[in-house]
């Protein structure tokens, strides 16, 4: 039995990352779509059914002894929609994360299918004509990685090797930089391959056809990427410390106010006030005094004008400052953040 979870030596090889996904299955209720993830799908044929299923894999952890138990019953997350569609690649997409550099580490059984035998990871995924695969065929007895880019796919690269169905495999990926790395159960498949295609994305799960393909509990560990709102804001600040607060506020699904970016990264996702949403819906400016300090609100505009997002800045007073002054003050820093950012979607990216 081959072991389900990223092999020891494996996690020594690759470089430390900053922070660490464990994806498990078991939160949700079977026969549901687990959480946090869509369907996508690339070419023809119907969407994929994928589904939180009960199975049997190894033990998480290596047995204490002989009379433990060899397999556990566990949640893990299937695709079991059978139709034969040659070209129909259904995948899941995993939607908490946009990811640069990462090792990711999955478990997957290939269980069945006609037409295909297939399971793999999709990753640096854009949309479903642009991202990066890496898969395993049980029918045709090979490990292949190839690309997407605008729905042409490239010519595939990988070995020939035998993949035995109704078995756990691991499948790991390394991206660092234009660097990716895929091992198959603890080994090397393939030499390291160079593609600047894509330099960020999503990660998810691949199958092709009629595949009926099962995936198990998930580790992503993984450079946290700084949105674009906040490398703006940490920029500003290094070359005017004197600022003493400043955020950036967009409406969320709801319609409200929230912090996208701040001088205290803790306050990221904070709720915002009456102020920030007007000054976003209405691009209205307010004024405000604080003990030695002053505060202004106002609206970040797009290329064409459009309030797209709301500036709080909050500045030290000077002696016989007037409000006017203080919007002089506080517009400076919101054009200089208009000069960098042109449009929300590169806000928020």
């Amino acid at each position: 039995m081959r072991k389900y979870l990223f092999s020891f030596w494996l996690a020594l090889a690759l470089p430390a990352a900053g922070a660490e996904i464990e994806i498990d299955f078991g939160d949700v209720a079977t026969g549901l779509m687990p959480t946090n993830f869509h369907a996508a799908l690339a070419g023809g044929g119907r969407s994929g059914e994928w589904k939180i299923i009960m199975d049997e894999v190894p033990p998480l952890l290596a047995p204490l002894s002989p009379q433990a138990p060899v397999v556990t019953r566990r949640a893990v997350v299937a695709q079991t929609s059978t139709d034969p569609t040659d070209e129909r690649f259904p995948m899941l997409i995993y939607d908490g994360e946009t990811f640069n550099d990462f090792n990711l580490t999955t478990g997957f059984k290939i269980v069945g299918g006609t037409v295909e035998q297939m399971a793999g990871v999709v990753f640096r995924f854009q949309n479903e004509s642009n991202f990066y695969v890496v898969r395993a065929s049980a029918l045709r007895k090979n490990v292949r990685f190839y690309k997407v880019v605008n729905g042409i796919r490239s010519d595939p690269i990988g070995p020939e090797m035998d993949i035995p169905t109704n078995t756990w495999h691991t499948l790991a990926v390394q991206c660092q930089g234009n660097q990716i790395t895929c091992w198959l159960d603890g080994k090397l498949v393939m030499p390291t391959l160079h593609d600047n295609s894509f330099a960020t994305g999503k990660i998810g799960f691949w199958t092709k056809s009629d595949a009926a393909s099962h995936f198990g509990d998930t580790t992503i560990s993984y450079t946290p990427l700084v949105p674009m709102a906040q490398s703006v804001v940490q920029d500003l600040l290094k070359k005017q410390p004197r600022i003493l607060g400043l955020r950036l506020y967009t409406l969320d699904t709801n319609g409200q106010p929230h912090v996208i970016a701040s001088k205290l990264e803790k306050e990221i996702g904070q709720p915002g006030t009456d102020a920030e949403k007007a000054a976003i819906t209405d691009g209205k400016v307010y004024f405000g005094r604080g003990k030695g300090t002053v505060m202004v609100t106002m609206p970040l505009r797009d290329r064409n004008g459009d309030p797209m997002a709301a500036v709080r800045v909050e500045l030290k007073s000077f002696l016989g400052e007037t409000q006017d002054t203080a919007l002089t003050r506080a517009t400076m820093i919101v054009k200089d953040i208009q000069a960098q950012v042109t449009s929300k979607e590169e806000l928020t990216q």
